[in-house]
């Protein structure tokens, strides 16, 4: 190994992830969490509790990830040019030796720099549903489920399990969990697709060999609240005389109120209230409620524009070889591994970071 090279190399690699990371906004940004963290009244919004401690956990692992590296490597620098002034063979290579754990560590935070999507921030609904192969289809799906669960177990990511259908013999017809953690969506969106198991199967009395699949769907949360901002000056107020029945007041003052959103076109009035100023407000309620149903109707767009699109990327993504050998391969970027158990054990961050890699070159690359 030429350490002086492989030292540089990595050295350039961390500066351009710091400067990514931007470490001293994550810093602000952490002052700031900290500072809401701190207020008492925090837990009386539970949702918004959750996104800050969450992002607060996030943001300070980042920053001591990164500074936790520029050490090692700082350290390693020192111990390898202790070694050869003093020419100790022992320094050196152990020098040598953190040198691939660190190469190691910097690939891997270098991955999370390729997240840069729409979407990537966001966490993840994860659904895997069994496919072709019957009994032995719902048991892999269901191993499949435990292999997200021991991933993100590793990670010491939550998730939450929204959604189970048993199978009737053994396993799952389908799950859906929410893995509750930043870039989880960007993370494993390179998950996306069919999963194919070859086995000897346990439910075949005769023993044979059984292939079967599950499909696997992962979609960004959808951040939504219950109030959409209106400009003013994307609005169009008309006032009018009320018509029709409506007692004492009516056709006597311009009470009615026709609002227009000006920027898609939606029209809402309200003529019941006696006062302009009641009839305004109805109205701006049914707008509001208009708007955020179009915002909705968007937003299941964008995620099934996002679930049709994936599909390129999918279909038998990645093989899982039990019999007559021992071995998970990745069918678009060639990542392998000859140990199966660790892989459903959870063991799954290589294939995400080769996934990851594989689809930023695609993406960069002319057509």
């Amino acid at each position: 190994m030429d350490v002086p090279a492989e030292l540089k190399e990595l050295s350039a690699t961390l500066a351009s992830i710091e400067a990514v990371v931007d470490l001293d906004a994550l810093r602000r940004e952490i002052a700031d969490l900290e500072t809401q963290a701190a207020e008492p009244t925090l837990w009386d919004d539970v949702e918004n509790a959750q996104r800050v401690t969450s992002r607060l956990s996030y943001a300070q692992g980042e920053v001591r990830r990164t500074e936790d590296l520029r050490r090692r490597l700082d350290d390693a620098q020192t111990l390898y040019d202790l070694g050869v002034e003093m020419d100790d063979a022992d320094s050196r290579t152990e020098a040598e030796c953190e040198l691939v754990s660190l190469r190691r560590a910097i690939d891997e935070l270098e991955v999370r720099t390729l997240l840069s999507g729409e979407y990537d921030a966001r966490e993840a609904l994860v659904t895997i549903r069994a496919e072709a192969g019957g009994v032995d289809a719902a048991d892999f799906a269901e191993m499949l489920l435990r292999m997200y669960a021991r991933w993100a177990e590793r990670h010491s990511y939550s998730i939450d399990a929204l959604d189970t259908s048993y199978a009737e013999e053994a396993g799952i017809k389908s799950a859906t969990i929410q893995v509750k953690a930043p870039y989880a969506y960007g993370t494993l969106s390179v998950e996306q697709g069919t999963h194919r198991l070859v086995r000897i199967s346990p439910f075949d009395n005769q023993g044979r060999r059984q292939t079967s699949f599950v499909g696997v769907e992962v979609l960004p949360v959808v951040e939504q609240s219950d109030h959409v901002e209106i400009a003013d000056d994307d609005l169009r107020v008309d006032v009018y005389r009320s018509s029709g029945k409506g007692g004492q007041g009516v056709n006597t003052t311009d009470s009615a109120v026709r609002i227009t959103h000006l920027p898609t076109g939606i029209v809402v009035t309200c003529q019941n209230e006696r006062s302009q100023i009641q009839n305004r407000a109805s109205a701006m309620n049914v707008l509001q409620a208009r708007l955020l149903e179009r915002r909705r109707e968007e937003e299941q767009s964008a995620m099934n524009a996002l679930k049709d699109g994936s599909n390129s990327w999918g279909n038998q993504m990645r093989s899982y070889v039990l019999h007559p050998y021992q071995m998970v391969k990745d069918l678009r970027t060639d990542f392998e591994v000859g140990n199966p158990q660790a892989v459903l054990d959870g063991e799954i961050d290589g294939f995400i970071e080769a996934g990851i890699r594989w689809r930023r070159a695609a993406e960069t690359t002319p057509a």
